[in-house]
């Protein structure tokens, strides 16, 4: 499985044609405690770049948007009943949700780990 990541700090691993989505410990550091999480629901359409999660801290609420273009396929019910999951472990069982790739030519536009952290290095 290859991992990528967004310049909105989602990161994206994928396994066939299924994209498991998540934030980065770099976009919670900047949330901080996760007080709300909804994700969506299995079988929505989404296309790259729509806002397809919600995340709530006590200092912000932030949008996590879809990085592929596809359907829905599960949602992480766990992350809504308990918020802390994701800080716990957000590269894990802190994911939002899954799609099923409809462009996987879309994988190309994102940053591997490497260009990520330059990436985020150059935001200091």
């Amino acid at each position: 499985m290859s991992v990528k990541y967004t310049e909105d700090h989602e990161w994206i691993s994928v396994d066939g044609d299924i994209a498991t989505v998540g934030i980065t410990g770099f976009a919670l550091e900047q949330l901080g405690d996760l007080v709300f999480v909804e994700v969506p629901e299995p079988g929505r359409a989404v296309n790259k770049g729509d806002e397809a999660a919600v995340v709530e801290s006590v200092k912000a609420a932030s949008e996590v948007y879809t990085p592929v273009s596809g359907e829905v396929t599960d949602g992480n019910g766990a992350i809504a009943d308990d918020p802390a999951t994701v800080t716990g472990d957000p590269g894990g069982s802190g994911w939002f949700f899954k799609v099923k790739m409809s462009d996987a030519g879309e994988l190309d536009e994102l940053m591997d780990e490497g260009a990520y952290k330059a990436f985020v290095d150059g935001l200091d």
